[in-house]
């Protein structure tokens, strides 16, 4: 185990270099550059000293080395726009994002395995074809006109929800007020994970059902409900916790276009203003940071393998 676990964080950090690596050249060889350095005001002179106080006059392995001994030191460098460090405000905004993700993933392995379940043990009933059709809907459906279709109904018309930002302008702070305003972006950052996992949890809880030992545990007695949710349940969820293990990258990555359709002061759009402004430090912050999330989280579902399965090892 200490062996895999040391493994591990080795394969990690080659991982993060580079993909450090990758998004350096990557936002230098995008055309123009910093939003800074465009200002109409700005006669040639002041461009080239603006651009030799930030070392954007040096070759690029000598500024990406220059970011990654700062990465090690634990400094993430100024932002271009803000002039603030960028470390502190990706950590004002990442609880926002935070709360968002975790808020969407809740959502969509709640309502996707409760789902699948139950269209598994109601096959080819109008229950299973219903939710069949809903999950296509939810995988095929883009989130920003998604996002857009929810804010015209809920927010517009009937109006039941806000239809922006993290909490209302005026008002005292309150876990309702919270609440209201997550629950539209949660439900458009779940739709399509939820409708994979349900996908997904329908045809292991198939394969499963049709089990021998399954089978054995009926002639014994055990209830139908024992059956579902003792025996078969657990042993299909060693293929959902897989696709939830994917599903964690697409809304880290998923949480830029939501965030910007809801105004929700996180991360991600966070992420956007910089690609916009060309601002390399931040950009080169954020990638870092949700990186390291993403290898993070593969690892931790590594590791829940062994609680599900004992007969699973780690090498």
């Amino acid at each position: 185990m200490q062996r895999y676990v040391i493994t591990r964080i080795g394969h990690s950090i080659v991982l993060l270099v580079f993909v450090s690596i990758l998004t350096f050249v990557l936002i230098h060889a995008a055309p123009g550059g910093p939003a800074i350095l465009l200002a109409p005001e700005m006669s040639g002179e002041q461009i080239k000293q603006a651009a030799r106080s930030l070392g954007l006059d040096q070759p690029l392995p000598i500024q990406y080395l220059r970011w990654l001994g700062n990465v090690a030191r634990g400094r993430l460098g100024q932002s271009y726009g803000a002039g603030l460090p960028v470390l502190g405000l990706i950590v004002d905004r990442l609880p926002a994002t935070l709360e968002l993700v975790a808020t969407g993933l809740l959502l969509s392995v709640a309502v996707g395995v409760l789902v699948g379940v139950v269209s598994a043990i109601h096959r080819y009933s109008l229950v299973d074809h219903l939710t069949t059709g809903v999950a296509f809907f939810g995988m095929s459906v883009p989130v920003f006109w998604l996002g857009i279709m929810l804010i015209i109904v809920f927010s517009i018309s009937f109006r039941l929800l806000p239809s922006a930002g993290a909490y209302s302008l005026g008002a005292s702070a309150s876990v309702g007020d919270r609440l209201a305003h997550l629950v539209l972006p949660a439900v458009v950052l779940a739709t399509a994970n939820l409708a994979q996992i349900a996908r997904y949890a329908r045809s292991s809880m198939l394969e499963v059902l049709n089990a021998e030992f399954l089978r054995t545990a009926r002639a014994k007695g055990v209830s139908a409900r024992g059956v579902i949710y003792h025996h078969a349940l657990r042993n299909a969820l060693i293929p959902i916790v897989t696709v939830v293990a994917l599903a964690v990258p697409r809304l880290v990555g998923g949480v830029a276009i939501t965030e910007s359709v809801f105004a929700w002061p996180g991360m991600g759009q966070l992420a956007v203003d910089s690609a916009l402004q060309r601002d390399y430090p931040m950009i080169m912050g954020i990638t870092l940071v949700v990186s390291t999330v993403v290898v993070l989280t593969n690892f931790l579902t590594d590791l829940s393998y062994l609680i599900l399965d004992p007969r699973v090892e780690l090498g």
